[in-house]
């Protein structure tokens, strides 16, 4: 509940109140204030009465003056006087024994951390804020307290089935043995039969390679997952392969915008609009027959003057034309890694002030705290997901039906 603005008006005045750093001293003194009559107020609870008004009251206890605390706040650093009582029985809760720290400081750390500031951002935001002083080694002590959240996460039960699986590596460097090395965060996100999207998995392995892959699919196979109906990936080398050699079933589709991109890399950037605008007459077909004529007739336009962006499509047609086969709303989530690279780009932002990492262990805390923030914010599932999920059971019934 705000307080009145007449009573507003009359604080403003009694403490020549002029600029925010004002307010904020206010508010410093303010909450010490409040603090110290809290407390007073549980001895008085926990004793049987009032300081100075023991008359009538049937207590062997009594107070026993107080002990100096020193306490860190959001409003900086300052002592309050605990109260003691002669037994030793009075135990505050709002302050308790051993605890000095009643700002939540390390929750916001931990956010600062997973937002992208470097730990020595983090300590001078909070020498300037709040007057604390936390060393750099320190903050990055605090952050460590994550890593049993982080281990508990990457080994968490999964879901049965995921109808769609979208997954990219993003590339880091990180210090080992005091040399430099390139290492690859491989992340994987599913669609859940409900029309959520999730974050799988986060891997950090050497520079990308269908072998690793290999070990993160069957990572997902030992945390429970036993089909997905669309894996949805880039055009790495052996990506196919891997993932067949864990779930068989499963159709591979290779990104369109991938493929695109791969082809506008030899166009003049003088014909690139034209051409750009042909091909969507290739990829918006309505069936694969007619995206094959669709394609012929690009090739005459263009086959000469730019042969390799058009055999790029017919060399990986089997990898790319699997959504030809499904209707409108189901080919919009699958022939695309957009989503994923969405979430790339989340991470790219959140690590931008570190060009290096101390070491994997950092750059998986990190990478963990911001797909904490990045899920927060999933809160619809996909739309038109009653419309997806009916053709999906009618599609794979059975590989559907049974985790429903």
């Amino acid at each position: 509940m705000g307080i009145p603005k007449e009573q507003l008006r009359q604080i403003i005045a009694e403490n020549d109140i002029k600029e925010v750093g004002d307010i904020y001293a206010l508010f410093k003194e303010s909450f010490k204030d409040i603090l110290q009559e809290l407390l007073e107020a549980e001895m008085e609870a926990s004793i049987g009465y009032a300081k100075n008004n023991k008359e009538g009251v049937d207590t062997e206890n009594k107070r026993n003056g107080y002990s100096p605390k020193t306490v860190k706040s959001q409003y900086g650093q300052f002592q309050v006087d605990v109260p003691r009582d002669r037994n030793g029985e009075f135990e505050p809760m709002i302050l308790p024994k051993h605890q000095r720290d009643i700002s939540g400081i390390e929750e916001k750390i931990i956010s600062l951390y997973g937002r992208g500031m470097t730990t020595r951002n983090i300590h001078d935001q909070l020498q300037d804020l709040y007057g604390i002083e936390l060393s750099a080694e320190m903050v990055s002590k605090i952050t460590d307290k994550i890593l049993p959240s982080v281990k508990e996460w990457q080994s968490r039960p999964l879901e049965s089935v995921y109808p769609f699986v979208f997954m990219d590596a993003i590339h880091y460097k990180v210090r080992e043995d005091g040399r430099i090395h390139n290492r690859a965060a491989y992340v994987v996100l599913g669609v859940t039969l409900d029309g959520t999207k999730d974050i799988l998995s986060i891997t950090i392995g050497a520079n990308e390679s269908s072998k690793f892959w290999l070990g993160v699919l069957n990572d997902l196979r030992n945390r429970g997952v036993k089909d997905v109906l669309f894996f949805c990936v880039d055009g790495l080398s052996g990506f196919k392969e891997a993932i067949h050699a864990v779930f068989p079933d499963s159709q591979v589709q290779r990104c369109v915008i991938h493929m695109l991109r791969n082809s506008f890399k030899y166009v003049s950037y003088k014909d690139l609009e034209r051409f750009a605008a042909d091909f969507k007459s290739v990829y918006k077909a309505p069936t694969e027959d007619l995206a094959l004529s669709e394609l012929e007739a690009l090739k005459e336009t263009w086959g000469d003057k730019y042969p390799y962006a058009i055999s790029n499509w017919e060399q990986n047609w089997e990898d790319v034309s699997p959504f030809f086969q499904f209707s409108d709303h189901i080919r919009r989530i699958m022939y695309t890694t957009n989503i994923i690279e969405g979430v790339n780009r989340q991470f790219r932002k959140a690590t931008k002030t570190k060009s290096v990492f101390p070491s994997d262990v950092s750059l998986e805390k990190m990478l963990y705290l911001t797909t904490q923030n990045v899920q927060s914010k999933w809160t619809q599932r996909y739309r038109n997901w009653d419309l997806v999920l009916s053709q999906l059971m009618v599609l794979f019934k059975d590989r559907v039906s049974q985790y429903l």
